[in-house]
């Protein structure tokens, strides 16, 4: 077994598929486009900023056709899918400020990893943006910008090659132990190499700590904010028991609250 640092941390996402040659191998996989690119950025952003919010970008390459980005998250929220959705929009739209047409020169493509659960337990979705026609059901081959929603803690074996290794292998990582021998494609190996725990530098392990401090807060603060509802949904239930003239010893052993405080709830 290889001891590595989990694909969970975008400093590490981020070491590992800013590499041009595994770059080019997981857009070819998923989005079978043949990158022909000399760089990956990262945090990439755009100035001026598109809108109000300011849309920064994982991992970020593009070459005559194509601009490419792809996002790692860790935990699923709420927004998720409208989150990834706007940033998708923020790279089309750069390109029309100032184009002669509403017609981008460049096609976008989104590439997002959930390496945490998500909702719908899908590990593979993806949106299309080109118009379908109602009655033959096929698109009209006008527009080709998509995005892709990854999550590899949900893979199955109804996911075809060649998603499946990569989805693995980024799953495998989480516990920070993979079993190098059944991976064979090399930029997979590739990364499994650059990951390796005794390869990090000082700087991918300070923020690597940085990270797991700022989620565990995270965390925290969503564990409190639970409590918190958890807490008033006793109180409201112990108000209208009151209000029915049950006894205070009845209310606290149905809401688990402290029988003290009941006589004083309003």
């Amino acid at each position: 077994m290889k001891q590595v640092a989990s694909l969970r941390y975008g400093v590490i996402f981020k070491k590992a598929f800013c590499d041009i040659e595994i770059f080019k191998a997981f857009v070819k996989d998923f989005l079978d486009i043949d990158l022909e690119i000399d760089k990956v950025e990262t945090e990439k952003s755009f100035t001026p900023l598109i809108g109000n919010v300011d849309s920064r970008f994982d991992l970020y390459a593009e070459d005559k056709k194509n601009r490419v980005i792809v996002d790692i998250q860790h935990r699923y929220y709420n927004d998720h899918y409208d989150q990834f959705l706007h940033h998708h929009c923020a790279a089309m739209l750069e390109q029309i400020s100032n184009a002669k047409s509403y017609t981008p020169e460049l096609q976008v493509f989104t590439i997002v990893v959930l390496t945490s659960n998500n909702a719908h337990k899908s590990a593979f979705s993806t949106i299309y943006f080109d118009p379908i026609d109602y009655v033959t059901g096929k698109g009209l081959g006008e527009i080709a910008h998509k995005i892709v929603y990854l999550s590899p803690k949900h893979i199955s074996e109804k996911i075809p090659a060649p998603y499946q290794e990569w989805l693995m292998a980024i799953e495998d990582s989480l516990d920070e132990k993979v079993d190098e021998h059944i991976y064979h494609k090399p930029e997979i190996l590739k990364v499994l190499k650059l990951i390796e725990k005794e390869g990090l530098t000082p700087q991918d392990r300070a923020q690597i700590k940085d990270e797991y401090a700022l989620e565990s807060a995270l965390q925290k603060e969503k564990e409190a904010e639970y409590q918190k509802g958890r807490h008033e949904e006793k109180l409201e239930i112990a108000r209208n028991m009151q209000a029915q003239g049950l006894s205070l010893e009845l209310i606290a052993h149905v809401t688990g609250l402290d029988i003290e405080t009941l006589p004083y709830l309003k």
